[in-house]
């Protein structure tokens, strides 16, 4: 059995084979957090501050869980609309990227995947599968996705393993169960198993064959029926609530965008077992991201690793430039707080989530990764700037 080697200063485990690698590859790496339409949206601004300023076309590895996991899978399957110019901009980022997403975040599809599984056979997930084909990727499956540069990497967990099971278009695996190569998995289906949010959105069940695998490799202890049959997955944030695993391990430089929300005191919590259970998962979900989150950012300042991360928490203030857009943290804090649900938000909402994204976005990078980037004019929606309108949400 491989065993992992614990780093106490690491925010991601390292299995044994990935220290025999001559150290880290040069490159960016991205990472997209989970945190429902909330970090969908977050994510977003995101991505086209990174598109505006030429990155995209550098970053060699995207790696997703949840919420984030649904843009990463829109910008994957557009990725050769994008007409990247000489500077690297993708001069279609807007008309082939943001209208998906922002069609998908004036959509619930949650409850109704809730209520349908309730009442109708067949587990609440195929319900989330078929939303997630019907509004965003139809028949596409992972072969869909571009070839390497960039990895298009969407994670989930393995409730059988407790690992990671990693969605690819060369292959999908789980370091303890093993490989398929260049597997036919719908986009939909990964980009569900990712954000199964548990408990009602959970699990999401992968019928394989023993034979699409690949021959066990050393550690493979659980290459065996049925883990190699009938796959049990739940949300990708449950192992690894930054997307940070698959990135971490291997690039010098890592970009974090996190649109997790932090934890609010509750004085009467719930009783019955649905909502005790959510909040159990938050706090849990709250403390491991908390702890990456920490040592992330201490990597960052100890000069181990290059890079930036940014939060829908994070006060703007903080980076320090006289120049950044204007997002008064009182604002933004509100955002941050925005459930973690797959619900429907309203066109102003969702666009001052679009603004806070993209703003934070650039004054990391700005702060941490190139001084030398000019400031941006304005924010992607001017009219929902956050000093000209009262904040409502």
């Amino acid at each position: 059995m491989q065993t992992e080697v614990p780093d106490l200063s690491s925010p991601a485990t390292v299995i044994e084979p990935d220290t025999a690698r001559p150290g880290l590859e040069d490159g960016v790496a991205l990472c997209l957090s989970g945190g429902g339409y909330r970090a969908m949206l977050f994510h977003l601004g995101a991505l086209w501050r990174l598109n505006e300023a030429g990155y995209l076309p550098s970053i060699k590895r995207i790696s997703s869980v949840s919420g984030g996991s649904i843009s990463a899978g829109v910008l994957g399957l557009n990725w050769s609309k994008l007409a990247f110019d000489a500077n690297g901009v993708g001069r279609r980022f807007e008309s082939a990227v943001v209208p998906p997403i922002r069609s998908m975040a004036g959509r619930t599809i949650d409850l109704p995947a809730i209520i349908g599984g309730a009442l109708l056979p067949g587990p609440i997930s195929e319900r989330l599968v078929a939303a997630y084909r019907r509004h965003l990727f139809g028949e596409s499956t992972l072969q869909d996705l571009p070839d390497d540069p960039p990895r298009f990497v969407i994670n989930a967990t393995n409730v059988q393993s407790g690992a990671l099971w990693r969605f690819m278009k060369p292959y999908m695996r789980d370091y303890r169960v093993g490989e398929v190569r260049n597997p036919r998995i719908e986009l939909a289906v990964a980009v569900a198993a990712s954000s199964a949010f548990p408990p009602v959105l959970s699990p999401l069940g992968l019928r394989l064959r023993a034979s699409d695998f690949s021959p066990p490799g050393p550690g493979e202890d659980l290459h065996m029926e049925p883990y190699t049959t009938d796959v049990v997955l739940t949300d990708g944030g449950v192992y690894d609530n930054l997307g940070l695993e698959t990135a971490w391990k291997r690039y010098i430089t890592i970009l974090v965008s996190d649109g997790g929300s932090g934890m609010r005191a509750e004085p009467d919590p719930s009783y019955d077992w649905a909502r005790h259970a959510l909040r159990v998962y938050d706090l849990v979900d709250n403390q491991v991201r908390s702890l990456r989150k920490r040592q992330v950012v201490d990597s960052l300042k100890t000069g181990k690793r290059k890079g930036a991360y940014w939060g829908i928490g994070s006060d703007i203030a903080n980076y320090q430039l006289p120049d950044s857009l204007p997002c008064p943290v009182e604002k933004t804090s509100a955002l941050a707080r925005i459930a973690t649900r797959l619900k429907k938000l309203d066109s102003g909402l969702q666009e001052r989530l679009i603004n806070w994204g993209y703003a934070v976005c650039d004054a990391a990078l700005r702060r941490h990764l190139n001084p030398k980037l000019p400031a941006p004019a304005r924010f992607p929606y001017p009219a929902q700037a956050f000093i000209r309108l009262p904040f409502s949400s």
